[in-house]
């Protein structure tokens, strides 16, 4: 199979289950997305592939900055403020990380996001609808 159709392919695939998603599911898929990209990233940074590091990493700050954006502060006080100040963090210790090259800070980030991904996929599906630290 032709590489590039098998890429658009996927495309539409990922296109057709966001447009159908849930809030909940759209930012299961977010925080999916950041591990896989953290997970290359930190690869790329073993292999020293500098171009595939940056790229992850950027892609990796884009989906945090995305989850920042969705938090309600209003319906999600502290909650919202808490994972605000953690989503800076993350996004401070990736800058860090692409510049140092370092797959440590790419690990604590990863680690971050993993037990947030966790914590929120624990939320029972009856529940999925009052997530109002998100909108």
């Amino acid at each position: 199979m032709n590489i590039n159709a098998l890429k658009q392919y996927k495309n539409v695939d990922l296109n057709v289950a966001v447009e159908n998603a849930t809030p909940h599911e759209l930012v299961s898929m977010m925080f999916k997305g950041a591990l896989e990209a953290l997970a290359k990233a930190k690869g790329a940074i073993e292999r020293n592939d500098i171009q595939l590091r940056t790229q992850q990493i950027n892609k990796t700050t884009e989906i945090i900055v995305n989850l920042k954006g969705t938090l309600n502060f209003e319906q999600g006080g502290e909650i919202a403020e808490n994972l605000d100040a953690l989503y800076d963090y993350m996004i401070r210790t990736l800058m860090q990380a692409n510049r140092e090259n370092s797959g440590e800070k790419v690990a604590e980030v990863a680690e971050l996001a993993s037990e947030i991904f966790q914590g929120w996929a624990g939320i029972p599906p009856e529940e999925h609808h009052k997530s109002s630290f998100v909108e």
